[in-house]
C-alpha cells in the first residue's frame, strides 16, 4: 500500500480484511514515531482482533495520592530532628577559632582575641540571665579558645553519658573584649526573679562561664526554683568540670552539691547555676 493511501473499507473475505487492518495499523504507528512495533497476528479462524506490543519505555499510569500513615509521620519527625541537629552541628563548625589571651584577673581583666560561642549547638543551648529566656545575647558569649573547647567537650560528654537528658544550659561567659560586666550591662535574675542592680563581679577575662542546673522535668530552660533542679545530673556536671581542670566551681549553698575542697565552693546567688572558672596559663 503506498504511503498515505486510505485503508479500504470493504473486503470480500474476513482474512483479507485482517491483513489490511494490520498493514494500516503498522503504517499509522510508524508515522506517529512510536518506534519498533511487533504485531501479533491472530488466526482468522478465531475472529480475535490483533493486538500490538510496544518496545521501549512507556509512560507510567497516574498513581493515586499516598495516604499519610503514622509511620510516615514518624519518619518526617525523624528527618526534621536530623535537620535540626545538622544545623546545630553546623553552628559549631562556624566558630571563628583564634588563639586567645586572658589578661589580668577574672575580677579585673580583659580578653584579647576572644572566641564567641554560638547561641546553640548539638549538645548545648544558651540561656539569657537578664531576660530569663533561651538564646543568650551574642555579646555575652565570648571566652578564650580554651574555655570554648572545654564547654563543647563537656556538653558532648554529658549528653553521651546521659541519653535523654536536656542539653547543657550555658549562661554568660565574658564580653567581647572582657572588662567590667556589672549591672550596667543587664541586671541578673535568680530563678527568674530580678531586683537590685547586680551584674557580674568577675567574668572579665574569658575564663569564667555560668552553666544552669539541668531541670528534673527535662525542659531546656533555667530552673525556676530549687525543686526544678535535677541534683543527680547537676552533680555529674560539677564532677566533669572538676575533672576537666577547673580552678573553681561555685555552686549554690542550698543545692548540697559537693566536690574537692578549695575547688567546689558554695557561693550566694548561685542556687540556679554553676559558675566555672579555668586557671590562667
Amino acid at each position: 500500500m503506498p504511503p498515505g493511501a486510505p485503508c479500504p473499507r470493504r473486503y470480500p473475505d474476513r482474512s483479507m480484511f485482517l491483513k489490511r487492518l494490520v498493514a494500516c495499523a503498522a503504517l499509522l504507528l510508524s508515522a506517529a514515531g512510536v518506534g519498533a512495533v511487533t504485531l501479533l497476528q491472530v488466526s482468522s479462524s478465531t475472529g480475535a482482533v490483533p493486538t500490538t506490543a510496544r518496545s521501549g519505555p512507556s509512560a507510567p499510569p497516574d498513581l493515586p495520592a499516598r495516604a499519610t500513615t503514622p509511620r510516615s509521620r514518624e519518619a518526617g519527625r525523624d528527618r526534621a530532628e536530623e535537620r535540626d541537629q545538622a544545623e546545630r552541628r553546623g553552628s559549631e563548625t562556624d566558630i571563628d577559632w583564634k588563639k586567645s589571651t586572658a589578661v589580668g584577673l577574672p575580677t579585673a581583666g580583659e580578653l584579647i582575641d576572644g572566641v564567641r560561642l554560638p547561641a546553640e549547638g548539638r549538645h548545648y543551648f544558651t540561656w539569657d540571665p537578664v531576660r530569663w529566656t533561651a538564646s543568650n545575647d551574642a555579646g555575652r558569649l565570648y571566652g578564650t579558645d580554651r574555655l570554648i573547647r572545654m564547654i563543647l567537650d563537656i556538653a558532648e560528654a554529658h549528653a553521651g553519658a546521659n541519653p535523654g537528658a536536656p542539653r547543657m544550659a550555658v549562661g554568660d561567659l565574658s564580653r567581647r573584649y572582657g572588662g567590667s560586666f556589672d549591672g550596667s550591662y543587664g541586671v541578673l535574675q535568680e530563678f527568674g526573679v530580678g531586683g537590685g542592680t547586680l551584674g557580674h563581679y568577675s567574668h572579665q577575662n574569658g575564663l569564667d562561664v555560668d552553666v544552669y542546673y539541668p531541670r528534673s522535668d527535662g525542659l531546656e530552660r533555667g530552673p525556676d526554683s530549687l525543686e526544678d533542679i535535677d541534683l543527680d545530673l547537676s552533680q555529674k556536671l560539677v564532677d566533669r568540670f572538676v575533672a576537666a581542670g577547673a580552678e573553681g566551681v561555685f555552686v549554690g549553698p542550698n543545692t548540697g552539691l559537693t566536690g574537692p575542697t578549695g575547688i567546689v565552693q558554695p557561693l550566694d546567688r548561685h542556687d540556679d547555676h554553676i559558675h566555672v572558672r579555668l586557671p590562667p596559663l
